[in-house]
């Protein structure tokens, strides 16, 4: 980009390098990393890695000491309020920093552009968009909480080469290999909360959780959801004797005090086109401050979802094996009866996890064409 130099995207690059340490620990908060850069020479850097506890920019700060006439440079704009730590744009006007490159804006209410005025306003320079578009994909989860009020909705499936992830009869394990499997993990732990279906409860019990012990999560464990609308969920299932939340979205409740007693939270929501609506509980889960939504569930609740674009990344683990015929495939979509109702991907990675193969892809937007005379 116009107006930044060679080393400037290389200690932005580090920034995000160090944000990026976040991942695991820092929601409901955004990751954030801050590199100080004085006379050519890296002073100190430092990421946000648990809300609560100091922001980049005063890690940064402390571990360079003295910060006088320093350029710093940071992934998201800093705040200018004070939360439950002090303001980093307060931080770095008294270290006395001379200029700071930021990445982008920070759309939180809160912070808005407050930060960069506060910083213009005591005389130091700014320069902001430098690495863009890799600060929003860092914090997409955030961004999509503030901005849509939702969370961004991930559908991880693990399917063979012609497309199933069961046999009809239901036998599903395993599918992948043990490497993909460890990759969902990872995956499971940048995740805010989990959702599935009770027809999987019902089917497999799952526990949702983050069992990789060498994962540091920092004592916390992903929220586990689950689309349960007459509330059939068994009293034995084990996610509800494992640490962390257990929400239940459901249209009826009215068997809600045993499951509540029973260590779930039953949220009731009014009642779509086939089940509880989904849109209300995205809402929902906004709201509970959730920024990334990992889903794992069968074909109807995944179907649903992509039916209704509220689909934002899907992650596929393909297994180099054929299942036949006799099974179950990805998404249940009954309206989609014409070629012209499929969605077309966009694929953003594919690589080889193991003896499988992973593809991120987002969904593109639809191109409606109109008859011309």
């Amino acid at each position: 980009m116009s107006g930044f130099s060679a080393s400037d995207s290389a200690y932005m690059a580090q920034a995000l390098r160090l944000a990026a340490r976040g991942e695991y620990t820092a929601h409901p908060n955004p990751m954030v990393g801050c590199v100080l850069v004085r006379d050519g020479r890296l002073i100190g850097e430092g990421w946000h890695r648990l809300a609560g506890e100091l922001h980049a920019e005063a890690n940064a700060l402390a571990a360079a000491g003295d910060a006088t006439g320093a350029t710093a440079y940071v992934t998201l704009e800093p705040c200018a309020h004070q939360g439950k730590t002090a303001a980093c744009a307060t931080a770095l006007i008294k270290a006395g920093v001379a200029e700071v490159v930021c990445a982008m804006q920070d759309p939180f209410e809160r912070v808005a552009g407050s930060g960069f005025a506060a910083l213009e306003k005591a005389g130091i320079a700014l320069r902001v968009g430098l690495m863009a578009a890799e600060a929003e994909k860092l914090n997409a989860g955030f961004l999509s909480r503030v901005r849509r009020g939702r969370p961004f909705v991930r559908v991880k499936i693990a399917a063979s080469l012609d497309g199933a992830i069961a046999m009809q009869n239901g036998q599903s394990q395993w599918i992948t290999g043990a490497a993909a499997r460890a990759d969902v993990q990872r995956l499971r732990a940048r995740s805010a909360a989990i959702m599935t279906g009770i027809g999987t409860v019902l089917a497999d019990d799952p526990s949702l959780n983050v069992r990789d012990e060498a994962i540091d999560m920092a004592g916390r464990q992903p929220v586990r959801v689950v689309i349960d609308s007459a509330l059939r969920m068994p009293l034995s299932s084990g996610m509800l004797c494992l640490p962390g939340d257990t929400i239940v979205y459901c249209i009826d409740d009215g068997g809600r005090k045993a499951l509540e007693d029973a260590g779930a939270a039953v949220v009731k929501i009014a009642g779509g086109d086939s089940g509880v609506d989904l849109a209300a509980v995205l809402d929902d889960l906004g709201r509970r401050e959730i920024n990334d939504l990992l889903v794992e569930a069968g074909p109807g609740l995944a179907g649903s979802l992509l039916s209704s674009d509220m689909v934002d990344e899907l992650v596929i683990y393909q297994a180099p094996h054929i299942m036949g015929s006799a099974t179950i495939s990805m998404f249940n979509t009954p309206a989609w009866t014409e070629l012209a109702d499929r969605k077309s991907l966009q694929f953003t990675d594919v690589r080889r996890v193991g003896s499988d193969t992973r593809i991120t892809a987002t969904i593109k937007p639809a191109i409606r064409t109109t008859d011309q005379d």
